[in-house]
């Protein structure tokens, strides 16, 4: 499933701060009003701009950013990945509590994991603070990634960035602008730190999807009667 949208964009600031493995709870929450020059933004200080509604995650519109998601047969989102010429960015949110960031620990996990795999990964500076670079071998060769990690409100945006934007943020244009321009509605249920929130299709596309399923099943149906 493929989605081309176009976007413009703005961003929130990052913290990278400790977390522990318990249960995250609303109770925790307190207001934070205070509006964010840049994203991600969190859905109570987003300002209003078109975006693709994917439940959990709102992805604003950027010329030539093509929004390419894996769902299942029920709608629900395992992938998503913004691609834009050459480069492409990878998102996932997932649960964190609302007094302390999880990048910092989310980061070492993945330096451990691609060391693991015989990986060497180095930690850069970027936008939202401490970014992680690693050459990574796949079956297309070695590929260049750049995580990127950004702590919000009960919630962390992980991002990954491929082909030449991984070397060169500069580069990295509109998928960046899409990155500043995200919006996390990570909703009031407690979930346990690092659980993936929930994605969905949006509701016009998921009925169509349903819709052609039906269309699909009707029409191989007489066949199988004649057999």
């Amino acid at each position: 499933m493929i989605f081309s949208r176009k976007r413009a964009g703005e961003a929130r600031h990052a913290r990278d701060e400790r977390a522990d493995e318990v249960l995250d709870s609303p109770a925790t929450e307190e207001s934070t009003a205070s509006a964010a020059s840049r994203g991600p933004y969190d859905v109570s200080e987003a300002p209003d701009a078109p975006r693709l509604d994917l439940g959990s995650l709102q992805i604003p519109a950027v010329p030539d950013v093509e929004v390419r998601v894996q769902a299942d047969p029920q709608g629900v989102i395992q992938q998503v990945v913004l691609v834009h010429g050459d480069n492409a960015l990878q998102l996932g949110v997932f649960a964190a509590p609302r007094s302390e960031g999880i990048w910092d620990e989310v980061r070492e996990e993945i330096r451990q994991s691609l060391y693991n795999d015989g990986a060497a990964a180095q930690e850069v500076q970027g936008e939202y603070g401490t970014e992680l670079k690693a050459r990574v071998r796949t079956p297309d060769g070695l590929t260049d990634l750049r995580f990127v990690g950004i702590d919000g409100p009960r919630w962390m945006v992980r991002g990954v960035y491929q082909g030449e934007a991984a070397n060169n943020p500069a580069i990295a244009g509109p998928l960046a602008a899409c990155l500043d321009g995200l919006v996390v509605d990570r909703g009031q249920e407690a979930k346990p730190v690092r659980e993936p929130l929930p994605l969905r299709l949006p509701r016009e596309v998921a009925e169509q999807q349903a819709a052609e399923q039906q269309a699909a099943t009707q029409q191989a149906a007489p066949g199988q009667r004649e057999a």
